[in-house]
């Protein structure tokens, strides 16, 4: 377990004088004080190697020796990248303005006319040591953040990965062209989908989005994919789309998926009789655009609640007759709640009139609309998942 406290880091202190008297009354002013390591170097050219092998967190430097010019020293010690920002104290025989002012010029943190009394050095050594281990420890936090940080992005890029293994190719289904986008959020967030046979004359289409991000809603949406997915819910007529989301807000209790709930948009159409039934849970209608392009796209609404919110709900489902030619559009709220760069949000019914407006190239809807979200959020990337399933019912 980590220690609230943990214990204060060693001021390691390394003197470069060429005078070994000097060296020696040093040490014996830091003798005996708790937490302070010493180290004498007189040999300035041996400086940096020695630096390097004890790793001081404050420097102590005389200004004239005759191997290396002190300032010249300092330069050196700035220079190198990894004593950038060790603290350095320069020691000088005088008071001089000048000296002093190109000291801190070069890099020096400190100026002490040698030698100071016990205690001014002490305090100055243990000052300018605690501002960089401190520096070290921050540092240290912001590496282990960026660590933390890369093993949960490639947590979620290995979920994204995952989720959209589990999404069924565009494929032709009967009568009926099926395609979709998926553009997973930086965070991933909970959105799935489908579409499948459920007998020779009805095909279901389906997409959900858990509320949250992270793994858990992916897993959370994955185990709510499959339930449809495979017809795994008891009981249920799979035909019936309230029956659909009652049957899955009884099976996801959010008590029981850590306070979690998710929406859903449910379909049924009727390859024979051309009808489409629907139920949704708190989430977005599915717009149906008829073939001729001055008829009035249909908005499938529902007024379903969300999906396991409250226990013991039913969901009534409608329906609509679908005309040759027509193309069904079931979306999350990630395709829409687009903000700009000014704080604005996209509204609505701009997104509706984008998704309505015909193809007149070889780029389809769907791929328009991507590209007018990211002009208009200045940005590539998607603050949530975005998803959309297109049906052609030819």
């Amino acid at each position: 377990m980590t220690s609230l406290n943990p214990a204060p880091r060693t001021v390691t202190v390394l003197l470069i004088d060429d005078q070994p008297i000097i060296g020696e009354a040093v040490r014996r002013m830091l003798l005996g004080e708790e937490g302070i390591a010493f180290h004498f170097c007189k040999d300035a050219t041996a400086a940096l190697q020695t630096a390097t092998e004890v790793e001081p967190t404050v420097i102590l430097q005389d200004l004239l020796m005759p191997e290396i010019e002190g300032l010249e020293l300092v330069k050196r010690f700035r220079a190198d990248e990894r004593f950038q920002n060790v603290p350095i104290i320069v020691l000088s025989t005088k008071e001089e303005a000048a000296i002093k002012a190109e000291s801190f010029a070069v890099g020096a943190n400190d100026y002490i006319v040698k030698l100071p009394d016990r205690i001014e050095l002490l305090a100055r050594l243990r000052y300018h040591s605690r501002g960089y281990t401190a520096l070290l420890e921050r540092n240290e936090a912001f590496d282990a953040l960026k660590a933390s940080q890369q093993v949960l992005a490639n947590d979620l890029a290995t979920a994204a990965h995952y989720v959209r293994s589990l999404l069924p190719p565009p494929q032709q289904i009967e009568s009926i062209q099926a395609d979709w986008r998926f553009i997973p959020s930086a965070e991933l967030g909970g959105d799935a989908f489908g579409y499948h046979k459920l007998d020779d004359a009805h095909v279901a289409v389906y997409l959900l989005d858990v509320c949250g991000h992270g793994v858990g809603a992916a897993l959370l949406s994955v185990s709510a994919l499959n339930a449809v997915r495979s017809e795994a819910l008891p009981q249920t007529d799979f035909h019936d789309p309230g029956a659909v989301l009652a049957a899955l807000n009884k099976a996801f209790p959010m008590e029981r998926q850590n306070d979690m709930f998710f929406t859903i948009w449910y379909g049924v159409f009727n390859t024979v009789t051309r009808m489409m039934r629907w139920a949704g849970g708190g989430h977005p209608p599915a717009l149906l655009l008829p073939p001729d392009g001055n008829a009035k796209p249909e908005l499938l609404e529902s007024d379903g609640p969300l999906i396991g919110a409250v226990d013991g709900l039913e969901f009534d489902s409608r329906e609509i007759r679908v005309p040759q030619g027509s193309r069904l559009f079931v979306y999350s709220d990630g395709a829409f709640e687009i903000s700009r760069p000014d704080g604005s949000m996209w509204a609505f019914e701009d997104f509706l009139a984008t998704l309505s407006l015909a193809s007149t190239g070889p780029e389809n809807r769907m791929d328009k609309l991507v590209t007018h979200i990211r002009m208009l959020s200045d940005r590539t990337d998607f603050s949530d998942d975005f998803s959309m399933v297109e049906l052609f019912f030819g």
